[in-house]
């Protein structure tokens, strides 16, 4: 049986996540607490690893329930402070400010979030595609491709690559407990999956190699015209406004809906 297998959130846009039991959708189509923060600096700038590689190097922890995100620097440094007050968001800009050395204010948007694609939702990967990825890479684990990827949403119990079914012209949807998820676009990617989490350093030839192996793993079910390359890898998806509002639980059942 296909089921939610994960759901994971990232509280501040280009941090960590967390894996969180269940969660709801917002007014605006995402998922509660993901990208809810964002920092950006005075040229009004997002702070994310494709712009700022010193990124990858911060270890962060976020408790949903308080709102207390902890940070950590390579150093020891480290800080915990309240995202839910705005004296917390203040403190912890200065933070990232002396961190990053440049000044830096700390946004918040609890209903639609800053995601790269403001009009649409969640991610969606198939754990078997995670795996399979992992496969083409001596270097790399299953969690080392489920962070670099960064998706909100993973299914288990199908075959790899089965989001991508749900692009491209008479494209299905799925369900997940009911909530109803319509396919917008296969997700290009940056240059953020080619480094380790952890450092920041790139994979020697991830693109060259990840793009060789996509094109040769294609399934024959996949419209390629929805595909402008590639070097593209998770599905982002729209929950109907209908459907907003809803929680999705680990363990929910996924069904196609033709």
């Amino acid at each position: 049986m296909a089921r939610l297998e994960r759901v994971r959130v990232y509280p501040v846009k280009a941090l960590d996540g967390i894996d969180v039991e269940s969660s709801r959708v917002t007014p605006g189509g995402t998922l509660e607490a993901d990208r809810e923060f964002a920092l950006y600096d005075t040229d009004g700038a997002v702070v994310n690893g494709k712009r700022t590689p010193a990124v990858h190097d911060l270890r962060t922890a976020f408790d949903p329930d308080t709102y207390e995100l902890t940070v950590e620097c390579p150093d020891g440094r480290g800080e915990t402070v309240d995202l839910d007050d705005a004296v917390g968001r203040r403190d912890a800009a200065a933070w990232f400010g002396a961190y990053f050395d440049r000044e830096i204010s700390i946004e918040r948007d609890a209903e639609t979030g800053y995601v790269d694609r403001r009009s649409s939702g969640p991610s969606v990967l198939a754990t078997a595609t995670i795996e399979t990825v992992a496969d083409w890479f001596d270097e790399l684990t299953v969690e080392s491709v489920r962070r670099r990827m960064r998706a909100n949403i993973e299914i288990a119990g199908v075959e790899p690559f089965w989001e991508d079914r749900f692009v491209g012209d008479d494209a299905p949807t799925f369900e997940i407990g009911g909530v109803t998820f319509e396919g917008v676009e296969p997700c290009g990617r940056c240059v953020v999956p080619q480094r380790d989490p952890d450092t920041g350093e790139e994979t020697p030839d991830f693109r060259e190699r990840f793009v060789r192996k996509r094109r040769e793993t294609v399934p024959d079910w996949v419209d390629e015209t929805a595909f402008d390359h590639f070097y593209s890898l998770m599905t982002i998806t729209r929950v109907p406004e209908s459907d907003r509002g809803e929680p999705l639980h680990v363990g929910d059942e996924v069904v196609i809906v033709e």
